[in-house]
């Protein structure tokens, strides 16, 4: 990916500690819709698991060139997964899409061509049914996806801001020190980035129990506080039905002790600033400031999972516009993503030092008596500024394109749930 600066005067200072420089080299890609990438990927889509092989051998050849392979399992059709697909093919950091159908599934492959071609970025639809088989469809997405890959490669740059960048956060594999470091240092790292415009959400609502009061005071609207109580308890209904909740084994082989206080710990990466408004997968923050993101699918418990899942919950952000997520982590988790960079927290210095090549930033420094929480919210505002420049995060730099997708069922948000 180019790098290329631009005049100081054109970014604003987050903060005494960050270079001007540093701001001023973030540069994305501008699209048809006015948004702007951070990446500008190629992404082979596959529509049913069927295809999945096939679109895995086209896409192998161009990973390392910005080839990215997402796509949805299952072959009855659902509309929650159309909705996250055709975001992500319309992404900000996605600038070409191959659709791989096998050509019997019910995604409405079609409409998905229409979208992506609606939103200016080429697309071609193959069908392995009608191309003559895996071979033939192999060969043809191939050669589309090569010249694709290299149109990419020099396509121009222009000037970020904060304002047009989009954040999620996200923890996975807790442990007793994420609700002291890394998670209170990504919190003061979101109001920082708040306050420069940024456009930022978190999630979790399966495991906030405790926390839909305290985020309540914090919405815009009266009427929002009692939605986001309303998803919160919600969310402990769907997993008093099942009989489980966000809070495993290795929550506990690490030191956490309850929900309650695993809930705490999530609830503090979200920061102190105001709520803006609640969003489901999909759903687009229509202005800077922060969301909170509902991820419990509604209505009663019908597909047979647990809605545990960190990769499907980190697409589900990305679906709606985030251009990178900053995962904490205490037991360390490894994963990436394929359409957003992931940035990786650590909360102790002990796991940073076993997997300091997957980890970003090691917070384990506030527990170590070493930095503050706000010298280490700075040091994640540089790495955020740092991706937004076109330097790869680790799990990035690694390879890791984690993606998933199953069945879920949200009903659209509702008025209060956007307050203007």
């Amino acid at each position: 990916m180019t790098t290329t600066t631009m005049s100081d005067a054109a970014a604003p200072m987050p903060s005494p500690q960050v270079r001007r420089a540093d701001v001023a080299a973030m540069r994305g890609y501008l699209r048809a819709d006015g948004r702007k990438g951070i990446r500008n990927f190629a992404v082979v889509a596959y529509l049913v698991e069927c295809a999945h092989h096939v679109a895995r051998r086209i896409a192998a050849p161009f990973e390392e060139a910005g080839a990215q392979l997402i796509g949805f399992p299952g072959c009855y059709p659902s509309a929650y997964a159309h909705r996250v697909i055709e975001s992500l093919c319309t992404h900000p950091n996605v600038g070409a899409v191959l659709i791989v159908s096998l050509g019997c599934e019910e995604f409405r492959r079609s409409a998905l061509r229409d979208a992506v071609e609606r939103s200016g970025r080429p697309v071609e639809l193959l069908v392995i049914q009608e191309e003559g088989g895996t071979a033939a469809t192999i060969e043809a997405g191939r050669a589309w996806l090569a010249a694709r890959v290299a149109e990419a490669a020099s396509a121009p740059t222009v000037p970020l801001a904060f304002s047009d960048l989009v954040i999620g956060t996200k923890c996975g594999g807790s442990d007793g020190l994420s609700g002291i470091t890394a998670n209170p240092a990504v919190g003061s790292a979101f109001d920082r980035l708040n306050d420069l415009g940024a456009t930022l959400m978190f999630e979790e609502t399966s495991e906030l129990f405790g926390c839909e009061d305290h985020m309540a005071a914090r919405a815009a609207t009266p009427e929002l506080g009692r939605e986001i109580v309303a998803a919160v308890r919600k969310a402990d209904a769907y997993h008093q039905a099942l009989g489980q909740s966000s809070f495993g084994g290795g929550n506990i082989k690490y030191g956490l002790s309850t929900i309650e206080e695993k809930s705490l710990g999530a609830y503090a990466k979200s920061g102190t600033r105001a709520i803006r408004g609640l969003i489901k997968p999909g759903d687009r923050p229509p202005r800077s400031g922060l969301y909170l993101m509902d991820t419990v699918s509604d209505g009663p418990v019908r597909h047979g999972y647990p809605n545990i899942n960190d990769n499907q919950t980190i697409t589900e952000m990305v679906a709606s516009g985030a251009h990178m997520i900053v995962f904490t982590t205490g037991a360390g988790s490894v994963v990436g993503q394929a359409v957003a960079p992931v940035i990786k927290v650590v909360s102790n210095s002990r796991v940073f030092q076993r997997l300091a090549g997957d980890i970003d930033v090691n917070a384990g420094t506030i527990a170590d008596g070493a930095e503050t929480i706000a010298e280490v919210a700075e040091r994640i505002l540089e790495q955020v500024i740092t991706v937004a420049s076109g330097v790869p995060s680790r799990s990035e730099a690694l390879g890791h394109q984690e993606f998933s997708l199953n069945y879920k069922s949200y009903e659209p948000i509702g008025p209060a749930c956007m307050p203007v």
